[in-house]
């Protein structure tokens, strides 16, 4: 896999980064992550194949109506 460096980032950045991470569960190298993800998305040729690949994934598997879980978690 691909690493990326940058150089000569200010540090107010680093701090605001950690806090971003720290309020999201992550460490500072999952949040940069997630943020560089969401800020390249997927082409839509990319996104039609994922979504083919995840259909025949699932194909034939019998997934269960979750109305009566939600039913149920709502009357808590």
């Amino acid at each position: 896999m691909a690493q990326v460096l940058v150089r000569d980032l200010d540090p107010g950045v680093i701090e605001r980064l950690k806090t971003r991470a720290r309020r999201h569960g992550r460490s500072l190298q999952s949040e940069v992550k997630a943020i560089l993800e969401a800020a390249a998305p997927l082409s839509m040729s990319d996104a039609r194949s994922l979504a083919e690949e995840w259909q025949k994934r699932l194909a034939g598997k019998i997934s269960g109506d979750s109305s009566d879980l939600i039913r149920e978690d709502r009357e808590r």
